[in-house]
Parts: C-alpha cells; sequence; structure tokens
C-alpha cells in the first residue's frame, strides 16, 4: 500500500507530498494529471534527469530557474544552444550546475526535434506507452513498469540521455500516463476521471 496521512485541512493524501506547501500543491494540482503539451512533456522529461541522486522537491524549489535557464524548455530553441549556453548554466546558482546533465539536456532537445518531425508531437510518442487506465484498488510503490521500461529502452534507442527505467517511470506518474496516488488519496479519483475524459493526441 502506498501510505498517505491527513494534510492540514483534513483531507488524506499521498504521504509524500505533506513535507511543504509546495509539494501539496504540486501533488494537488499537477501529479498524474493527462498532459499533452510538448513543452511541458520535455520540460518533466528534462528535470526527471537533473533529479537523479536528488529528491524531487529540490528539482521542484528550482524549477523557476531552471525555466528561464533552459528558455522555458522550448526544446526548438534548447537544441540550438552552444558552449557558451553551458559555460552560463554552470555559473547559474538557480539550477542544478551538473555539466552533463545540462549538456543532456540540449542533446535530448535535438532528439526531441526528430521525434516531433517523425510522430508529429512529443505527446504522441509519450502517451503510446500509457499504462491502462484502471482505477486500481490498492496501488503499491514500485520503481518502474513494463511500460517504462519500454519506453527507456525505445527513447535510448533514439539517443535519448538520463532516461533509465526509474527516470521515465517518474515521467510517467507526474504526466498522467499512470495514476499513481494512494487508494484513499483524495486527488486520485479526481485524475482517473481527467484520464478518462483525455483523448491522446494521435500519431502524425
Amino acid at each position: 500500500m502506498i501510505p498517505t496521512a491527513a494534510g492540514p485541512d483534513g483531507l488524506v493524501r499521498c504521504r509524500w507530498c505533506l513535507s511543504t506547501p509546495a509539494y501539496r500543491a504540486y501533488h494537488d494540482e499537477e501529479w498524474g494529471f493527462p498532459v499533452a503539451d510538448d513543452r511541458r512533456l520535455f520540460e518533466k522529461i528534462c528535470l526527471e534527469g537533473f533529479q537523479s541522486g536528488l529528491s524531487w522537491l529540490t528539482i521542484l524549489n528550482k524549477r523557476e530557474a531552471f525555466r528561464r535557464a533552459f528558455a522555458r524548455f522550448d526544446f526548438q530553441r534548447v537544441a540550438g544552444f552552444t558552449e557558451a549556453d553551458v559555460d552560463r548554466m554552470l555559473q547559474d546558482e538557480g539550477i542544478v550546475r551538473h555539466r552533463g546533465k545540462i549538456e543532456a539536456a540540449i542533446h535530448n532537445a535535438a532528439r526531441a526535434q526528430e521525434l516531433v518531425s517523425e510522430a508529429g508531437s512529443l505527446a504522441a510518442f509519450f502517451w503510446r506507452f500509457e499504462t491502462p487506465r484502471v482505477d486500481e484498488e490498492a496501488p503499491t510503490p514500485v520503481a518502474t513498469s513494463a511500460s517504462s521500461i519500454a519506453l527507456s529502452k525505445e527513447l535510448k534507442r533514439r539517443g535519448w540521455k538520463y532516461v533509465g527505467p526509474t527516470t521515465m517511470y517518474a515521467f510517467m506518474q507526474a504526466m498522467g500516463l499512470a495514476n499513481d496516488h494512494a487508494a484513499d488519496c483524495v486527488v486520485r479519483a479526481q485524475v482517473a476521471e481527467a484520464r478518462q475524459r483525455f483523448q491522446p493526441p494521435q500519431l502524425g
């Protein structure tokens, strides 16, 4: 069972979100709700890469600085970043200053351009890996899934970096391709309903 607890308002939520108001807002308003916007999808896949070895709360607290540094994750622009941009970001105290991860995000922007040319949109590609829209009675904590393993394998085949199965599962949980809110979490039903209404983009 995924652990839960009552928040300050008395509502039961996934326990992981209750440490700060920012975390709780992210859980209530974003995590698990389906996303079809390519820029948001690219942002999240980049930030999940930056999170490797860190907590998501660390990245969440730096998200606005990341958006400024990476042209709000417009991958058409990021793909054109140069070594000067890498050097600029390595001096930016607002983000995680890791050369490998910065260079990987720029590299992945070019891969995103290629994927859009092929599939029509990032959303059309990623939503092929959606987990079934079944409202499980008791989801359990897992680090990967068959879908995240398949997505990771396919992205790696296309040359993407920092897209291991665990990173991709966190991406899928956040972007609504899976609903891993606890069974008694107040947000779980909202996410299930949003997923039922959501129409995944079709491949181009």
